[in-house]
């Protein structure tokens, strides 16, 4: 009898063992498969998706020193209004779009005029003038290119200095802001 408790007991506490192994198996090959989909999506955001601190005021008030930025880096169709992301003098930054391949662009009375048309633009503050230095205008934008301004356009280093950018030298459109000041 002794001998058969003995054997029950064994049984029972094997039995425990093969549970608590079960167990941890099923929890280890969950960890697993989170695991694996959580790094496949991370690779997925970072071919997709990119992000980027602005160190500038060129884009202010829309984008501002020390913004967290959220860019899309699949599509490079830009349209007019577009923000988009170029590197400028080593840092990545943010210009917004107002010119696409074929489009002339001008300066007349502190505006911009884009195919003979003087553009509102509600998001521009300050006079948006032509640089006495960089680019001559009027100029039409050439095939695969876009000419970039900042919405600060007093302060802003944009196309009108350096002249268009290349649609594959850019980054990507800006899907969204996040602020960080004063954090």
């Amino acid at each position: 009898m002794n001998f058969q408790n003995h054997t029950k007991e064994h049984q029972q506490e094997t039995q425990k063992v093969g549970k608590k192994s079960s167990l941890l198996s099923a929890v280890l090959g969950i960890v697993y498969e989170v695991s694996v989909i959580v790094l496949i999506c991370l690779v997925a955001y970072i071919a997709v998706f990119g992000v980027c601190r602005l160190h500038d005021e060129s884009m202010s008030p829309s984008v501002k020193d020390g913004d967290l930025v959220a860019f899309y880096r699949l599509d490079k169709e830009y349209a007019v209004q577009d923000a988009i992301v170029i590197r400028q003098d080593g840092e990545l930054v943010v210009r917004r779009v107002v010119a696409v391949a074929g489009d002339t662009v001008d300066f007349k009375d502190g505006r911009l005029v884009l195919n003979g048309i003087p553009q509102a633009e509600s998001y521009a503050f300050g006079s948006t003038e032509q640089f006495t230095t960089g680019v001559t205008f009027p100029l039409t934008v050439p095939k695969d290119e876009v000419f970039l301004l900042g919405d600060a356009r007093e302060q802003a280093k944009d196309s009108r200095l350096y002249g268009c950018v290349p649609i594959k030298d850019t980054y990507g459109t800006v899907v969204m802001v996040f602020r960080r000041r004063g954090i």
